[in-house]
Parts: C-alpha cells; structure tokens; sequence
C-alpha cells in the first residue's frame, strides 16, 4: 500500500521560505510523476508543481520562478522549496502521485491516485 507523508508545514513572514517534505512508502512500480498541489479553505485544489522520475519539472504560473520540486530517488523523497512567500499562498500543500505520463495539463488534480494527509503552510503579512 503507497503512503506519502509530508512534514515541514509552518507559519512563516510573507517573502519568507519553507521546504516541504514527502516521503514515500509501499510502490511496487515507481510512479511516472509526483506533484506538490495546495488547497486554501474554500477553494479548489491547485497544482503547484511536478516532477517526473526522471527530473523533468513543470510549474503553475503562479509559483514559476519562486519555487523549486526536486527529489531524492534513494531516499524515495520529495521536495518543495518555496522562496518569498505570498499570504494568499496559505494553505494545506500536498503530495500525489502520477502513474502515467503526461504530455498536456499535468497538473490536474484528478490525474493522480495517491494522495499524502497534508502539511499546514500559513504565511502572514
């Protein structure tokens, strides 16, 4: 059975920085790709960013040039680096897995089957 438990959640300033932990459990077959996704009281899920098995990244608009994925493929964890921080950006950040490749609109929450409990990241102004 696939767990993901993310840690690393804090409050932090606005233009403050975070990095986000995923540790991964129980694959059988590594997944194609992970992704960090977010979710603000009241909203919907949004994709933040994704990381292939093989290190190709894609990022949301949003947090294009701010954040940073990576992934440590022996020790079967996944990174977010999040650098000056926006209060909007107060929400409970996610991990997930991708068993498939994608060549469009990676960052749909309703193409990945595994999901971690979340990480609380408030960021004040």
């Amino acid at each position: 059975q696939v767990q993901l438990v993310e840690s690393g959640g804090d409050s932090v300033q606005s233009g403050g920085s975070l990095t986000l932990s995923c540790v991964a459990s129980g694959y059988t077959d590594r997944p194609h790709a992970m992704a960090w996704f977010r979710q603000a009281p009241g909203k919907e899920r949004e994709g933040v960013a994704r990381i292939t098995s093989i290190g190709q990244t894609t990022y949301s608009d949003s947090v294009r040039g701010r954040f940073t994925i990576s992934q440590d493929n022996a020790k079967n964890t996944l990174y977010l680096q999040m650098n000056s921080q926006k209060p909007e950006e107060t929400a409970m950040y996610y991990c997930a897995t991708d068993p498939r490749g994608c060549l469009f609109m990676c960052l749909q929450a309703e193409r990945y089957n595994y999901w971690g409990q979340g990480t609380q990241v408030t960021v004040s102004s």
